[in-house]
């Protein structure tokens, strides 16, 4: 019987290869990532947003509620009142408050920290689905995280 000798180059290319091949999956989600919006039914910005995201590849379903039940909706998703703008959305375990761009909710699902999500606080203007960006005011996308405080995440300098 040939014995087969483990090499410690086997050994890291096995375990190379064994960690590519786990990455995978998660590289596939985030491209094909399906999203929740909860927004009012007369919100004009919230629907730009979700066509943005639409744009960027994003599966979006949408769900209307009026004011009262839209602002429980926040609060029971735990995002703080100076965190609240006009729409929440909820991607794969995390939720996504205002107009926060595609481009950093796919660092939110590739990085996974742990928080409850992003918020564009408010409604700055030149922030997706709320003017054009060449026009934009200076705005902070924030992660806010599950002891109730907050960091920024990355910000956007005025255009």
């Amino acid at each position: 019987m040939q014995q087969t000798r483990l090499t410690r180059r086997t050994a890291l290319f096995s375990l190379a290869a064994g960690l590519v091949v786990s990455l995978r999956p998660a590289t596939a989600d985030i491209t094909q990532a399906s999203i929740r919006v909860v927004k009012d039914p007369n919100c004009g910005c919230c629907t730009a947003w979700v066509e943005i995201l639409e744009a960027d590849g994003f599966n979006a379903t949408i769900e209307l509620l009026e004011y009262d039940a839209l602002q429980a909706h926040k609060a029971a998703s735990g995002i703080p009142q100076n965190m609240a703008s006009c729409h929440t959305a909820h991607v794969d375990g995390y939720v996504i408050e205002g107009h926060v761009p595609p481009a950093d909710i796919r660092r939110l699902l590739a990085e996974r920290p742990e928080a409850v999500g992003l918020s564009v606080p408010g409604m700055p203007y030149g922030s997706p689905g709320m003017g054009p960006e060449t026009e934009r005011e200076a705005y902070v996308v924030y992660l806010m995280l599950r002891d109730g405080s907050t960091e920024a995440f990355s910000a956007y300098a005025a255009a």
